[in-house]
């Protein structure tokens, strides 16, 4: 066996992640329970959302739950006050869900992009306040694959102690992503920035249930890979407006499920968050 195939067989490893920690009790709840009982190794904490203070004080009695930062950037709340970050936000004083206008502009407008990069830092500031480890970090339907949102991400992330990020790229990607794809993990490999080789959960997003669960670990390519989720507890509402078709429940059951801890084990995988998967 040649030294790059051994290398390739040797890195394995599985990263089980659920993201929008702190949106809502539900969701902290399900975090906790999928932690405790079940596969989750991590957890990715939205740190200006309404329950973060509750998924914080949750986090501090599982030392074993990896926690990361989920920047949001869009469709969310802002840590910074509105009157220090207007450009980025709208008439409720929340972040908008239309990234390609917001995108143009953190591109083109020196004054959009200097107010994102203070609520970057506000963010990554709120989450060293609480004293919980950076495993990783990732953004809210991932515009970290923005360049200027990433090198911002990269730049003041790192005086905070990031090390690892989240590369969302899916085996069954489209083809005309994949050269983009392929410049966001050199950026990240140029600064030194640790991250998986590619994810499961951008097709199924919102489904990620136990049958998704288990054609995924029987289907596994070489390297390392993060399995990403929304789970909850049931509800009689949504948590928010995008995520109607949620299927929280049914994934926070997958992440409970036996069959799906036997598939792991049986993998022979490395499980754990971003540091110890990665060897940080």
């Amino acid at each position: 066996m040649s030294r790059r195939r051994r290398m390739a067989v040797e890195r394995r490893g599985l990263i089980v992640t659920a993201d929008d920690f702190g949106l809502h009790p539900r969701v902290n709840e399900a975090v906790e329970r999928a932690h405790r009982d079940g596969v989750l190794s991590a957890a990715s904490l939205m740190i200006g959302a309404p329950a973060a203070a509750d998924a914080v004080a949750r986090a501090r009695t599982l030392p074993q739950l990896r926690v990361g930062l989920h920047l949001v950037l869009a469709d969310g709340d802002a840590v910074t006050p509105r009157a220090r970050i207007a450009a980025l936000l709208d008439e409720h004083g929340r972040f908008g869900d239309n990234m390609v206008r917001d995108g143009v502009r953190f591109f083109f407008l020196p004054h959009v992009r200097k107010q994102l990069a203070r609520e970057i830092r506000a963010q990554f500031e709120a989450f060293a306040k609480t004293g919980l480890t950076l495993d990783h970090v990732n953004t809210h339907k991932h515009f970290h694959l923005h360049p200027t949102v990433l090198g911002l991400i990269i730049d003041i992330g790192r005086e905070y102690g990031m090390k690892a990020m989240r590369l969302p790229f899916e085996p069954n990607a489209p083809l005309w992503l994949r050269p983009w794809i392929a410049h966001v993990r050199a950026r990240l490999n140029r600064a030194g920035i640790a991250h998986n080789d590619y994810v499961v959960g951008i097709a199924d997003t919102g489904r990620m249930d136990e049958a998704v669960w288990l054609a995924a670990l029987a289907d596994l390519p070489q390297g390392i890979a993060e399995i990403y989720c929304h789970p909850a507890v049931a509800g009689e509402r949504a948590l928010s407006d995008g995520m109607r078709d949620y299927r929280h429940a049914d994934e926070l059951h997958a992440l409970l499920s036996p069959k799906v801890a036997m598939a792991i084990r049986a993998a022979g995988l490395r499980v754990g968050g971003f540091g110890d998967v990665l060897g940080q």
